[in-house]
């Protein structure tokens, strides 16, 4: 127990060190002034949006509840923040695509500092154009809604909507850069980060309100139930760490060269193959595609005023994975689909291949070239297979809990809980705190400093 406490000790001194390095200090009250600035942005609102009509109008059930938990709930608020920076996520996301399909894309991407400025350049430039598309789509989807208070405009009120809109998401990607630059990770992670963690500490004190409500008068029981929740989210944090930070190292034999008079080289490496490569990318595909024909079905009903939708529209809202049995299995199978396929994206294994031979490395056993190329590709294939079942069983576990803790809408507590206890959210969380925790390391390390990371 005492070597506990001193390894406890120490981890904390080690985290103390931070603040004794001036320019990690600065990076850091950088990123908390930029988190302030954020949190501000969140509450103000946005113009002509009437707040008392704006509450109803996105349940859960549809892929604008994702946007709001990557916004940090500015988009049910319907704040100057409201569409979050979801939309440079997808500028990004479609120029690693097009590096794939498109030749001059891909001779940017090998060209260092300059060809990386100039994929920036057009990724703001999409962020731009997909943010007025959204914010186009959105306006007048409220609109039709009669959210908006039209007395003055009338309809032109979605044009200075839309504008307000895109500015906030400009604002995010600016924020955004100034953090990756100036700060400790990378920016726009950081900004997902904070929104998750905004909504974390409000739906935890809910969750006991919630509990001890509903409890018939019984706290103790309230308490116990909502420990257990707790202890079931810490644990799968644990496990979401665990299997984040699993890596398949391939052994590497590196040839020995001579140059001169002397022998240079040689030695043993190892090949990393991550376990899950993807991060979070194939639930951001998977629930973008799993939720759009439910979000069409709303738009539809909410256009026509019908209460009483056909068989095909309840057949389109059911294929949220919230909705029905099917809904999830879908969205876990396309979860799958899409690790497989970023992974695809991410690791060329005739590269990978191609590269150690040209260096003159080889994997012990095995004929460098198509051999090589083989064996890497099959031993990729089954990672990612481990990779896939563990991404799929984290997305669908915000809507598989309320049904096995006492159903689906009889547990306030439960129901408010569950969308934190996976999916994008912790994949999220816990991926940035790492990366965040590395890179505070090797600061450390550059200053001579022991890192606190074990």
């Amino acid at each position: 127990m005492a070597s506990q406490d001193i390894h406890w000790q120490e981890s904390l001194a080690r985290l103390a060190d931070v603040f004794k390095v001036p320019e990690l200090k600065n990076r850091i009250f950088f990123v908390a002034g930029m988190f302030a600035l954020f949190v501000i942005g969140l509450h103000i609102p946005a113009p002509f949006v009437n707040p008392d009509k704006i509450s109803n109008l996105f349940n859960s059930g549809s892929i604008w509840s994702f946007i709001d938990m990557m916004s940090g709930g500015a988009f049910k608020r319907l704040s100057i923040l409201a569409l979050g920076i979801v939309p440079y996520i997808n500028s990004s996301i479609l120029m690693q695509l097009l590096g794939i399909a498109v030749p001059q894309i891909q001779k940017m991407q090998k060209e260092g500092e300059d060809g990386r400025k100039r994929i920036s350049s057009y990724t703001r430039i999409g962020t731009v154009i997909l943010a007025f598309l959204q914010a186009g789509g959105l306006s007048w989807y409220m609109y039709r809604s009669g959210v908006l208070e039209t007395d003055t405009l009338g309809i032109y009120t979605i044009i200075p909507l839309m504008i307000v809109m895109v500015a906030g998401t400009s604002f995010l990607m600016w924020v955004g850069e100034q953090l990756t630059d100036k700060g400790i990770g990378n920016g726009i992670s950081l900004i997902i980060f904070a929104g998750i963690m905004i909504r974390l500490v409000p739906t935890i004190y809910q969750v006991f309100k919630s509990a001890i409500d509903n409890s018939d008068n019984n706290t103790l029981f309230a308490i116990l139930k909502v420990g257990l929740l707790l202890a079931v989210f810490l644990g799968i944090i644990v496990f979401i760490t665990f299997v984040h930070q699993a890596v398949r190292q391939i052994p590497i034999q590196h040839a020995r060269k001579v140059v001169g008079v002397r022998s240079v080289g040689g030695g043993n490496s190892y090949l990393p193959l991550k376990v899950v490569t993807a991060g979070v990318i194939p639930i951001i595909f998977a629930i973008s595609v799993v939720t759009l024909p439910a979000s069409i079905a709303q738009m539809l009903i909410q256009n026509s005023g019908n209460t009483n939708p056909s068989m095909f529209i309840k057949f389109m809202l059911n294929l949220s994975p919230g909705q029905s049995w099917y809904g999830c299995l879908i969205y876990f199978l396309l979860v799958v689909f899409f690790t497989y396929f970023y992974t695809a994206v991410v690791y060329n294994v005739a590269d990978i291949a191609d590269n150690l031979k040209k260096n003159g490395s080889f994997i012990l056993g095995i004929r460098p070239g198509r051999e090589t190329e083989r064996y890497v590709d099959k031993v990729l294939t089954r990672i990612t297979f481990v990779g896939a079942m563990f991404l799929g069983l984290v997305a669908i576990l915000p809507y598989v809990i309320p049904f096995i803790v006492g159903g689906r809408g009889q547990d306030p507590a439960t129901a408010m809980l569950a969308p934190l206890m996976g999916g994008t959210s912790l994949l999220i969380v816990v991926g940035v705190a790492l990366d965040t925790m590395k890179q505070m390391e090797a600061h450390l390390v550059m200053r001579h400093y022991e890192g606190f990371i074990k």
